[in-house]
């Protein structure tokens, strides 16, 4: 049970080391915040969490035929995910801004975020690789035990869990003081970024090919 924590507890700083750096999901998870409050954040770091969690238990559970498959798949995800990045910075560049959306955010919503934002981190297959990679430097790669690998896995969820709740309450803190236009302008230099993203992901999809 102790080695169980201590995998547990090293895998949790891991997630949070790869949650950090900013990227196209680290924007959208900013640009919903502000657009519809904290519940809007929340889903979707959650939907982002469980796809590191997904693609960290590959790789604690040594499940090197899906990885290989994901990898050879590659241009074709890249891309999928690039061209729905292009729709949601699109869509948050001529969005309307207004602080009473938050109230008006219902669970049907918030599963659709949720759902997109799992769904769009899933498509950068290289995130497995990345995860192996990480593993194998610490020792941690593979574990031949069940208890081990979900110890990992949890590790890892929790971790970059940790990081898209404190990113969506931070912003969600300052959001109250923002005027409307601002949250404009703010929207559209998001929306701008992701579809900057979007625009790298499909071309280097396609370059693959």
């Amino acid at each position: 049970m102790g080695s169980y924590a201590v995998l547990f507890a090293r895998t949790l700083v891991l997630g949070l080391l790869v949650a950090v750096p900013v990227g196209p999901m680290g924007i959208l998870c900013i640009q919903r915040t502000m657009a519809h409050g904290w519940r809007g954040g929340a889903a979707t770091g959650i939907g982002i969490a469980s796809a590191d969690a997904i693609y960290a238990g590959f790789a604690a559970f040594g499940l090197t035929t899906v990885s290989h498959w994901m990898v050879a798949y590659q241009p074709y995800i890249r891309s999928v995910g690039g061209l729905a990045l292009l729709w949601l910075g699109w869509r948050a560049i001529v969005a309307r801004p207004t602080r009473d959306v938050a109230r008006a955010i219902d669970s049907g919503r918030l599963k659709s975020l949720y759902a997109s934002a799992m769904g769009l981190t899933l498509t950068n297959p290289m995130t497995v690789i990345f995860f192996a990679a990480i593993f194998a430097s610490a020792g941690l790669a593979a574990q031949a035990r069940t208890g081990g690998a979900l110890a990992v896995t949890l590790g890892v969820a929790c971790g970059s869990l940790s990081w898209w709740l404190a990113l969506a309450t931070g912003v969600s803190a300052v959001r109250h003081a923002v005027s409307e236009r601002m949250i404009s302008v703010l929207n559209r230099i998001s929306g701008g970024l992701i579809i900057a993203f979007g625009v790298f992901a499909v071309v280097s999809g396609v370059l693959r090919f």
